[in-house]
């Protein structure tokens, strides 16, 4: 483990054997952010490590903001480091693998007198508690999700960061330090959990039942977010459309037979709250399921061009009949009339989805009909990963396991498909006038001045647009400009700031 470490190890859906754009080797790791220190110069020093998905990056974040307002200094840097922490994730084998060799590397520091002490957070420990400690008792110590508030009581107990007076920012609260390379785009994680009984899934394991977050903390978190710089909220959970369902469950419960429940918000009122708390002009949404997707919401989206054009809206298979063994929610009705409502309301609409390829027993006629489903819905963007065995889920259990070839196999013919789809759709962009939104300067390229997104195009899963040429001065990150497509890759544009 060197002194820059990956604090996302993986992007917020697998690598798949194709990347996200053709210039990049299949091997790479997916995102490769360094943390500028926070904290006081003088503080005990943390070295963060966050592997996993965008959720556990805000789940880092809060840790960092506790253990700032607690007088220590926090950095991805784990050579020096008092403290090294790796927030783990337990979702694919691959993970897995990935946070227990980050445990050990940073077991290895503490055995050379590099580092005092070792602390692994997160999913994986959640479920994995006792067999981690019994097999790495290096470990110092072990918190899983529904422990990480007891993390900075835990240091300070210890001795490894200053005991400080009551009232700085704790876990509880929604105080965060930004953790990515570029700080004008981040994530609003409103809920924890899943109510879902998705048959590959161990989220539920680790993450426990839905847990929706006040609309009035989510609020006051996006403010803050926005006085720091934030351009572009990614909105996040499980499943984003569940917003609410367990507040009113709860009203409902608490009104008792024949009473009146209080009202509760769902995601359409979370929403309008946010657009009118905060003045953030990007809002994007994902893990939208289809079955959750309401006329309502279709109507707010619709109508509120800060709430971006860009649904990324997980269906996971296209055969019904692998959907019903999946457990899934949706079949193909619903997710064509999903889609049917949402292009008719939504013209500019980009859709970005997920599927599995090599679920048990999933036959040639059945993954046929996935590629069917993609050629006849055309989604803009696709994210495709080889099913993975998690073991305590439904689908462990069943029979007829594919082999990792043909896993493979189909997965790039799905690719190959999407590609196809993907530049067609590109090439349909050129001479179109589209908002970006700069992510960075490229100085030390001769053929491009910056890269940035269309508001059709997420960070880190999508491609990128790059910038040929300047009006003036090359943009700068978090700036928003004008600009014309003029060419057209599988996954990226090329494109021309339009002068005023």
């Amino acid at each position: 483990m060197s002194g820059r470490v990956r604090t996302r190890d993986l992007p917020v859906f697998p690598v798949t054997a194709d990347p996200v754009r053709p210039e990049v080797p299949p091997n790479v790791k997916a995102v490769d952010h360094e943390l500028t220190p926070e904290g006081p110069e003088d503080g005990p020093r943390i070295g963060l490590v966050t592997l996993g998905c965008d959720k556990n990056t805000v789940d880092s974040e809060r840790m960092m903001a506790a253990l700032v307002g607690h007088g220590a200094r926090v950095s991805s840097a784990v050579e020096g480091a008092d403290v090294v922490i790796i927030n783990t994730c337990g979702f694919i084998s691959d993970a897995k693998e990935q946070s227990v060799e980050a445990i050990l590397e940073a077991c290895h520091l503490k055995e050379e007198g590099r580092t005092r002490a070792v602390v692994a957070v997160g999913c994986m420990v959640q479920r994995y508690k006792e067999e981690l400690a019994a097999e790495i008792p290096e470990v110092d110590l072990f918190l899983g999700l529904t422990e990480m508030q007891s993390l900075v009581p835990e240091l300070r107990e210890r001795g490894l960061i200053p005991d400080v007076p009551a009232g700085v920012p704790n876990m509880e609260r929604s105080l965060r330090v930004l953790s990515t390379d570029t700080p004008h785009t981040s994530h609003l994680k409103i809920s924890e959990g899943c109510d879902h009984t998705c048959a590959f899934c161990a989220i539920p394991h680790m993450r426990g039942l839905h847990r929706s977050a006040p609309v009035e903390e989510l609020v006051r978190e996006a403010l803050e977010l926005e006085r720091r710089g934030v351009r572009e909220l990614n909105v996040i959970s499980q499943d984003t459309t569940w917003y609410g369902r367990d507040l009113r469950r709860t009203a409902v419960r608490d009104a008792g037979p024949g009473g009146t429940p209080a009202p509760t918000p769902l995601l359409p009122d979370l929403l309008r709250a946010l657009l009118d708390g905060t003045s953030i002009p990007w809002y994007r949404l994902f893990y939208m399921y289809p079955s959750g997707i309401t006329p309502e919401l279709v109507e707010l989206l619709a109508s509120e061009p800060r709430l971006l054009p860009y649904l990324d809206m997980p269906i996971q298979h296209g055969s019904d009949s692998m959907l019903k063994r999946m457990r899934r929610p949706e079949r193909q009705a619903t997710i064509r009339d999903r889609v049917g409502r949402l292009r008719e309301a939504i013209p500019e609409l980009v859709l970005r989805t997920t599927v599995i390829v090599g679920f048990p027993d999933e036959t040639d006629r059945e993954f046929e009909e996935m590629l069917d489903l993609l050629r006849e819905v055309r989604f803009e963007r696709v994210g495709a990963f080889p099913y993975s065995l998690e073991e305590g889920t439904p689908a462990a259990e069943m029979e007829g396991h594919l082999s990792e070839g043909e896993k493979r196999d189909r997965l790039t013919v799905l690719m190959d498909l999407q590609r196809e789809i993907s530049f067609e759709q590109n090439e349909a962009l050129i001479g179109r006038t589209q908002r970006v939104l700069i992510d960075r300067r490229t100085d030390d390229d001769a053929e491009y001045v910056a890269e940035g997104r269309t508001p059709g195009q997420a960070l880190d899963v999508d491609g990128i647009t790059r910038i040929v040429e300047a009006a003036d001065d090359p943009p700068t990150p978090g700036e928003m400009i004008d600009v014309e497509i003029v060419d057209a890759l599988e996954y990226d544009l090329i494109a021309r700031p339009i002068r005023r």
